[in-house]
């Protein structure tokens, strides 16, 4: 992802995990599109586009999709306006070879993947989540029985719909999937982490907890012209600016051996601040 007002994420965990609870709330907050594989397969299936006719000859047959079928449609939605801010992709790469796939479809673009968020959490805590699990399918929200219940059981926050379980959401078919994500996908988070993109999050605490991780992850990096800042102290100061596009910005003015200042611009969702930080060879000012 690299530029951030071309913001793009990687969502790489476990099943359970969290990475449902938190996506629409990344997907808000950052004013970013949301692209799940699955939803993906099916959209392009539905509307019937040439990629979606090949995937749907596929799964027809019982076979999996190719990986460059799905690069090819994850290719068509981030050039939907919608994604013209950035996006989330969440449920893919699950391979090294898929991620690899990915850079150079990422490149041709002028694009590239800034920040892989990794939902750490034990095993043994999964089980209890994946059980109690229900979802909103239109927009997948995710709620549980006892860590995020809905506030009418059964029922989606939102919009007032159902929820649903879904049929895969049982200890038996869980233990198969772990398996499968340590064998093929772990992999992944390495390959990004030799990269210095990724980021660890504490899954096993509460979402808000997990929410306030990726925010604090967000406010205390940036790159520009390949080089990476982080934030080592400083005094914060926040200035009132009026809306653009839905988005805030967020600017850093921090001393740097190779320059004086450095300032890093992030677009952000509903906030109507500027946010500086101000450092002076090391001095706060």
């Amino acid at each position: 992802m690299g530029l951030f007002l071309a913001n793009s994420k990687a969502m790489n965990s476990p099943p359970g995990s969290g990475k449902g609870t938190q996506s629409p709330m990344i997907k808000d907050e950052y004013c970013l599109c949301h692209l799940a594989t699955g939803d993906m397969l099916r959209a392009a299936v539905a509307a019937k586009t040439p990629l979606g006719v090949k995937a749907k000859e596929a799964m027809d047959k019982g076979e999996l999709v190719s990986d460059e079928l799905v690069v090819g449609i994850i290719d068509e939605a981030m050039k939907k306006p919608s994604c013209q801010k950035g996006f989330i992709l969440d449920g893919f790469p699950r391979t090294v070879g898929q991620a690899q796939m990915l850079d150079e479809m990422l490149e041709k673009q002028g694009v590239k993947i800034d920040k892989v968020l990794d939902f750490a959490i034990d095993d043994s805590i999964l089980e209890e989540r994946i059980t109690g699990r229900w979802i909103h399918p239109a927009s997948g929200r995710s709620y549980h029985t006892k860590f995020a219940p809905p506030k009418v059981p059964g029922v989606d926050d939102v919009t007032g719909e159902p929820l649903i379980q879904r049929k895969d959401d049982t200890a038996a078919v869980l233990k198969s999937r772990l398996d499968a994500f340590h064998k093929q996908t772990e992999p992944v988070i390495d390959y990004y982490w030799k990269k210095g993109i990724v980021a660890k999050l504490h899954a096993a605490k509460s979402p808000k907890e997990v929410t306030e991780e990726v925010q604090k992850d967000r406010t205390k990096s940036c790159q520009i012209d390949g080089q990476s800042s982080r934030e080592e102290g400083g005094k914060e100061m926040w200035l009132e600016v009026g809306w653009e596009e839905r988005c805030r910005v967020v600017l850093w003015l921090k001393w740097v051996p190779w320059a004086s200042s450095l300032i890093c611009a992030i677009p952000w969702l509903e906030v109507q601040h500027v946010k500086l930080l101000l450092v002076d060879q090391g001095q706060v000012v």
